[in-house]
């Protein structure tokens, strides 16, 4: 019995030294390499720094809006609601913001609206959208900003992300990003 508690202790020495020092100064050393030694993406405008991997309110009618977030956008919090889509309280936050979209984009059905504008990501910190959450927005921003809808669905064109290697993941746009080439664009 005396042999096995001294193996169990090495194995756990052994195993603590391996997970909690040589895999972590591995990960620092790949996050050392990554772009912005493994920060994120940070995106300047105006004189404040944002970080573009990290999602965004916005809410405001001039702006494409961003997916809904479970924290309120605080990346301290990163989460999901942890409701099912059986869940009353979760589907009343689903009814009211399908509410508050059909009211600010009028000429859309209840159909149209792509999920992503209405459902929260599971981190709540999403910085992306579908092209046709994106799409959908079009003809409220250019009646407000008074821009060509084709001007504007060539915007979102240029800032569309295809999947990795054209196969994993799907179409998406940055809303911070999109954002700042529409404040840009004259």
């Amino acid at each position: 019995m005396k042999s096995h508690i001294i193996q169990a202790i090495r194995l756990t020495i052994v195993t603590i030294v391996l997970f909690s020092g040589i895999y972590t100064l591995i990960l620092y050393g790949i996050g050392q390499a990554a772009p912005n030694q493994g920060k994120g993406e940070v995106v300047e405008y105006k004189g404040k720094k944002y970080y573009a991997n990290i999602g965004q309110e916005f809410n405001q009618d001039q702006y494409f809006w961003s997916r809904p977030s479970a924290v309120d956008y605080n990346a301290a919090g990163s989460a999901g609601s942890n409701k099912g889509p059986s869940n009353p309280e979760y589907l009343e936050a689903v009814k009211a913001r399908i509410d508050t979209f059909l009211v600010h984009n009028p000429g859309i059905t209840k159909s149209q609206i792509p999920v992503d504008l209405v459902t929260a990501s599971g981190s709540g910190l999403d910085p992306n959208i579908s092209l046709q959450a994106a799409k959908v927005q079009i003809k409220r921003i250019a009646k407000i900003r008074q821009v060509p809808e084709n001007k504007l669905a060539a915007l979102v064109d240029q800032h569309t992300e295809k999947p990795l290697l054209g196969l994993f993941g799907p179409e998406k746009i940055n809303v911070l990003k999109l954002n700042i080439a529409l404040d840009e664009l004259k």
